[in-house]
């Protein structure tokens, strides 16, 4: 091997790990799912990619099938990473495929149900989630000893079944970035893939551990390139569904739940194999190459809620009953207990950058799809990738336009996040200036 073919290789190691637990549990995603997890339809896992040799400080991302991870949980796997393998909590990123037939974690999306969670099946929940702590722990653990030297190369390949959900022909990414990963010997180690939707194909009647389209993508694309771990992570796809579930169900549906949950698990490996497909598609394609470990960015921003309710307001909701109910009655007894009620959230923003190839963004938890395509406006769309879904879950974060339409994404969601209310006008810009001062100007879309 030259000099020149060894300048550009760069040190990687992924590692996955089983985190599919073997009890019934609560699943998180659809506050209509009132019973346990009656079952297991697809093994789900974390995944860990590390990149970067000891001397200059690996960056790490751990991918999790699961549909949130709380800000704290990231907190406290990130100070276990820095404790015991000396990872910066900025070189550190958690990313979540947000699918819906996962265990629900403690402290996510935490009203969902509308109504209290036993204490025997809260104390699963926690049991689980103190599980995925440790799993995450143990699988980048790995994945730093199975580092080897690799070639890096990306491109941006196009994906369709992704659909405006709030309106009919509504903005969309149809983006498909892909980061191709080969050992020195060309042997494809890894792939990294990311696309904007929610992983939402089955629903709320189907009570059953699944990774949903992301999932049957990765199975997908591990089965045509078995030497390769697959990893899918979410951008910026709130307002997105898979198109199928705007598509008819099987006639009598009531009356024939077995044939429907067919149907949606049929079009869940659609999704998947549409994607897998797209992905040994690029990989045949020329790519750019990454020839640099990548630069790590991190930065917390306070996003703020709108006007607090006062406590009449929140009586007056209480008696609405319901979902709002509920969430007014929370509220309430915070109240009452001598607690503050949150005023604002504090968001964070990550940033990879590898030289002045690529710049990839990880913005936390829903993000609607008008992030991503006014970033790509702004900066060089070239050499971008915007990911969400990461590091935390607090709810959805909408632009200035949805904010101001309102509905589900706008604020209406809030309550079964336990937030008080939906957030104050401004918050896009306070994402878009935070990403601003973590980026090299060279990305910027003037400079080119």
């Amino acid at each position: 091997m030259s000099m020149a073919d060894r300048e550009e290789l760069v040190d990687v190691g992924v590692a996955q790990i089983d985190i599919t637990p073997d009890y019934p549990i609560r699943l998180n995603g659809y506050g209509s799912r009132r019973t346990v997890s009656e079952g297991i339809i697809q093994r789900i896992y974390a995944k860990a990619l590390v990149i970067g040799n000891d001397d200059a400080g690996p960056v790490v991302m751990v991918t999790v099938e699961n549909c949130g991870l709380p800000d704290e949980f990231t907190e406290e796997v990130s100070h276990r990473l820095e404790q015991k393998a000396g990872i910066p909590r900025e070189n550190f990123v958690a990313c979540f495929t947000h699918t819906h037939s996962a265990p629900c974690l403690t402290n996510a999306a935490s009203f969902i149900f509308s109504a209290d969670i036993s204490p025997e099946e809260q104390e699963v929940i926690d049991r689980y989630t103190q599980h995925l702590v440790n799993w995450m722990e143990a699988v980048t653990m790995e994945a730093l000893t199975r580092r080897k030297p690799c070639r890096l190369a990306w491109n941006i390949g196009e994906l369709t079944f992704a659909k405006n959900r709030r309106t009919e022909g509504g903005p969309v990414d149809h983006a498909l970035p892909v980061m191709k990963i080969t050992d020195a010997d060309g042997e494809l180690y890894a792939v990294w893939v990311s696309y904007a939707c929610h992983c939402t194909t089955l629903a709320g009647a189907d009570n059953h551990i699944c990774g949903d389209w992301a999932g049957f993508a990765q199975e997908a694309i591990e089965k045509e390139h078995p030497s390769a771990t697959a990893i899918i992570t979410i951008g910026c796809g709130a307002d997105a569904n898979p198109e199928s579930r705007m598509r008819p169900m099987p006639e009598g549906h009531l009356s024939n739940r077995e044939e429907v949950f067919e149907t949606r698990l049929a079009y869940a490996k659609e999704h998947g194999q549409a994607l897998a497909h797209e992905v040994s598609h690029q990989l045949q394609r020329d790519a750019v190459d990454i020839t640099n470990r990548p630069e790590s960015m991190f930065q917390r921003v306070n996003l703020p809620f709108d006007k607090i309710p006062t406590r009449e307001e929140w009586q007056e909701r209480e008696a609405q009953g319901g979902a709002i109910g509920y969430h007014a009655k929370k509220h309430l007894e915070m109240l009452q207990q001598g607690q503050s009620i949150k005023t604002d959230i504090s968001y964070p923003i990550q940033a990879w950058v590898f030289g002045d190839t690529l710049a990839i963004v990880f913005l936390a938890s829903e993000v609607v799809v008008d992030f991503s395509l006014r970033l790509k406006r702004a900066y060089d769309a070239t050499r971008l990738w915007v990911g969400a879904y990461a590091n935390a879950f607090p709810g959805y974060i909408p632009s200035e336009r949805v904010l101001a339409e309102g509905g589900y994404e706008g604020g209406g969601a809030m309550i079964y996040f336990g937030q008080p209310t939906q957030f104050a006008p401004g918050v896009e810009d306070l994402v878009i200036d935070t990403v601003h001062e973590i980026l090299p100007e060279e990305f910027l879309e003037k400079h080119n």
